[in-house]
Formats: C-alpha cells, structure tokens, sequence
C-alpha cells in the first residue's frame, strides 16, 4: 500500500509540476543549455546556443562546460580562455561548478592561468542582510574554505568557517551596533583585508519609532546582460532595504545541482549586483521558477519530492535571511523583520502548497502568520507574497492565491475580525508593476503593490480587473515604498520606477485609510 501511495504522489507531482523545459520567454539561451549538458543533451546544447550571442562571455563558458562535460579538455581549455578573453571575471572560472570543472583545475594550462591572475580569495559577496537596529550579518563565498571575519570601526567579529558542505559560503553576524548609524566595513579571510566594493550599511532605525525610509521591492530577475543595471538603478535610490520576491534567478532545474549553482554564480558574480548588495540589507523568498519548475504544487510533505530539502539548503546557501521558516524541522523561506515601526512580513508560497487541502502555506506556516499578524503592534504591516493576492489578476490561472481562496479568505478575515489595522499587500510574479486595491465589506480597502520585471525579457500585460489604479509594463520597472511614519497620520507612497531611474506612478497610501 506505502508503495502505491508513493507511486500515485509521485504522478500528482509530475501532472502538477512538470519538469520538462519550462516556457523560455523570460529565459536565456546559456541557462537553457545548462539544463541540457546536466542531463547529456548536448543536440540540445547546441540549437540552445545557436540562438546566444557568440561575443557573451557567458556563452563561451557554457560552452567550455560541454566539453568538459564530454571529457574533451583542450576543447575546454579553447572556450574557457576564449571566455576570459571576453571579460569574463577571473573568479567566475574559480567559482566553478567544481565538480564538473575538476578536470581544468587540475590541468597544466589552467594553473599557469592561476598563476599569471594571483590567488583570489573572496569569490562572492559580500551581501549585507538580516539587519536590525543593533546587528547586521554578512554572506560570502569564498574560493577555498577559510575563516571570515567582518571588521568595523576596530573590532574584528567573531570568525567563521566556510566550507566544501556549505558550497564555500559563510554568513558572519555582527552585533552591537547603534541605531540609524551609517558603518563602514571590512571583510576578512584568513587574517587579512580583502578588497570589496561599497563596503557600507545603515543600521535600521530604533525599533517601534517613527522613521521615514524607502524599501525597494521586486521579482522576475532574470539574466540578461543588458540590464543588469537595474541593480545600479536601485542602489541609486538609497533604500534601507531590497525585497527579492520570487523569481529571483531562472533556475527551473530543482534535482540537477549544476543549474542551481550556475544560475546563482552568475549573477553573484555581476558587479552591479555586487555593489547593490554589498550596501544595502538583502532579503529574499523564492516562487516557482527558483525553487521547482513552472506553477509548481510540491505537496504538503517536508520530504517529498526528495528535491525539496535539497532546493531549500542551497537557497540557504546563497542568502542572508533572518529565518528560513521553522528551520530543518520544517523548512520553507518565510520571516519577519522591522524597521522602525513597520513590519514586513514575507511568505513562502511554495515549499507546501497542495492543492488538495487548498492551503499554499500548510498548516505550521499559515499558524505562524496569523500570531505573527495577532501580535504586531506596527503602523504598517507588509504582507509580502511571491504570487498576487488580487482576484483574476492572472486570469484562468489558480496559481496565484485565486487557487487558493479559502485561505485568502481566512487570512482577510481574519484580519478584520481581530481589528488588525494598517496591513497592505506587496507580491511578485506578474511581469509588470501594478497598483490595485480589493473592497472588503466588512473592513478596509486591501492595497496591493505588485512588481514583477526586474530584468526580464518577457512582459505580462496589465489586467484590468476592479480595483486596478494603475499599471505599467513597458520596461524593466521595480517597486518603493517610501514610508514616513513620524506624522500624525503616517503615511506610505508608492512608486514604480523604471531600469532609468524614472518615476512613471506614485500613489500616497496614508495609515488613516486602514482602519475599520
């Protein structure tokens, strides 16, 4: 019977989350060839690579991984320098994936490179995360394993070791630290300075005050070159906080480590996203496309598919989170921070959504959020999801929470029913940026800010159910808050901004307007 409970949960998943290719639109040709060389396709390696840019680095270095891949190490060696002749970054071929590159470590030709560049230490990083108004913690990768240390004003941290079982990252924490305070920072391995980029943070303000700040938000990352800017565009608005929602790289490969690991260095090795991270406090959940495949529904089960436990340990690895849900007892992605006397809460809408329970959080999760909400005595609560709260924003689809609609419904009343003021909503997933409100008869008007083009190439159009203000899908575009909680009505205006830095919507949402 265990058996063909097993084999019939296993079907469910494979008709609800399909692991072949996912739809390439937002994608790119150089991660769609990396699923192809993880599972031998290399046919498909090379129509995936017709369509790259030849001149891409990235192009040159996937194709160095299909050789490899096919022992075939001088054709390697060609496409690797071929790569760092493009500008491919040093420490991009010193990253790895390891297991799969051995072979042109180990090579004659490689170490004369090695050589020639110098050692390199710090290969990833550093992103700044899980601040507080006292502490703040630290996430790097380094090229072999060592000890890491944050040195600020005279005080060296506390060290900590990086290591082949965490893939060579490390995460430092610092505490004691006084509020509303701008810090400069080292980093440090192995008992010496390393040199990093925008090497500075602010602390959050003091907790439970009045502050006004900004928090940039978004999903839909995918990797494309050409904006990549977007995080220099971000970095330039100075927000105390970035909120990655989902979708935060195209991985779409959840049992193949190869896709996980190249779709992730990839983008830890722009320097664009260097500097934006290394300033700015970082947090992160995941949706579908960076934790299963495409509209994923995994099941309600911590184990099952076995891929899950593993997907969540590497998105642990390449964070800097707070919390990461109930921890190896029962994982996920969700948490909660404040800054000043704003609350945000994040969701995971992923790791046991099941359809058959209607529940996209499972039991332990959605217990958590309703305390957690029971609880806040902030201004403003931000309820972030990384699928829209909004009925029929994704029309036919019961992959945002219109699959899901009794727990919506619980979640809202919920709300009402315990006079929670002051919560708005804030999610990912549709490729465009929306403002839009749901009338609620017995309480207030819930907002929804969604953003959800970072830097993709595929566009959504805008819906235009009831309750949409406004929409914007012409080009790349991200989410601010900008909150000024020092007036007597507290306030929070909304913007969506452009890859260009421009202002195409702004919408004044005041405290006042979120109570019964």
């Amino acid at each position: 019977m265990r058996i063909l409970f097993t084999a019939f949960a296993l079907v469910h998943f494979l008709l609800a989350c399909s692991l072949a290719p996912a739809l390439h639109a937002q994608h790119d040709p150089q991660r769609n060839a990396t699923q192809a060389i993880a599972v031998g396709n290399f046919r498909k390696v090379a129509k995936e690579l017709a369509n790259a840019d030849p001149a891409d680095p990235e192009t040159r270095f996937v194709q160095m991984m299909a050789a490899l891949k096919q022992d075939d190490l001088p054709t390697a060696e060609r496409e690797a320098r071929a790569a760092l002749d493009a500008g491919l970054p040093w420490s991009r071929l010193v990253a790895g994936p390891r297991d799969l590159m051995a072979p042109l470590y180990a090579s004659p030709t490689f170490q004369g490179w090695a050589e020639a560049e110098g050692e390199v230490t710090l290969l990833h990083g550093p992103m700044v995360g899980a601040v507080t108004d006292t502490r703040a913690s630290f996430w790097v990768r380094t090229a072999k394993p060592a000890s890491v240390q944050i040195k600020i004003d005279d005080r060296l941290s506390d060290p900590v070791k990086t290591s082949t079982a965490t893939d060579f990252t490390g995460v430092v924490v610092v505490k004691g630290l006084e509020p509303a305070t701008r810090y400069a920072y080292q980093v440090w391995i192995d008992d010496a300075p390393v040199l990093a980029q925008n090497t500075s943070f602010t602390t959050f303000p003091r907790r439970g005050t009045g502050a006004r700040f900004a928090v940039a938000f978004g999903g839909g990352a995918g990797y494309v070159p050409k904006w990549e800017r977007m995080w220099d565009t971000i970095r330039a608005t100075q927000p105390a906080a970035l909120l990655m929602l989902g979708d935060n790289v195209y991985i779409d490969q959840p049992t193949q480590a190869l896709c996980q690991q190249y779709c992730y260095y990839r983008r830890q090795a722009r320097p664009e996203w260097r500097r934006l991270t290394a300033s700015t406090a970082t947090f992160a959940i995941y949706d579908d496309h960076d934790f299963g495949t495409n509209d994923c529904i995994p099941g309600p089960k911590v184990d099952f598919p076995p891929w899950k436990r593993t997907v969540w340990n590497r998105f642990r690895e390449n964070w800097v989170n707070p919390a990461y849900g109930g921890g190896p007892e029962r994982p996920g992605c969700w948490f909660d921070f404040v800054i000043g006397d704003v609350h945000f809460i994040l969701l995971d809408g992923r790791y046991y959504r099941d359809r058959r329970t209607g529940s996209m959080l499972g039991p332990e999760q959605k217990a958590w959020l309703l305390e957690t909400l029971q609880e806040s005595s902030a201004t403003f609560k931000v309820l972030a999801s990384p699928v829209p709260w909004t009925a029929g924003v994704k029309p036919g689809s019961k992959d945002t929470w219109d699959g899901y609609p009794g727990e919506r419904e619980e979640i809202f009343s919920f709300v009402e029913k315990q006079k929670i003021d002051g919560l708005f909503l804030i999610a990912a997933d549709r490729h465009r940026t929306d403002l839009r409100k749901t009338e609620r008869p017995g309480g207030y008007d819930l907002y929804e800010f969604e953003s959800s083009r970072l830097t993709n190439r595929h566009t959504h159009g805008v819906v235009k159910t009831p309750g949409l203000i406004w929409g914007y899908n012409k080009t790349c575009s991200f989410g601010l808050m900008r909150f000024d909680t020092t007036r007597e009505d507290a306030r929070v205006t909304f913007e969506c901004v452009t890859i260009d830095g421009d202002v195409i919507h702004r919408h004044e949402l005041r405290a006042s307007a979120l109570r019964r």
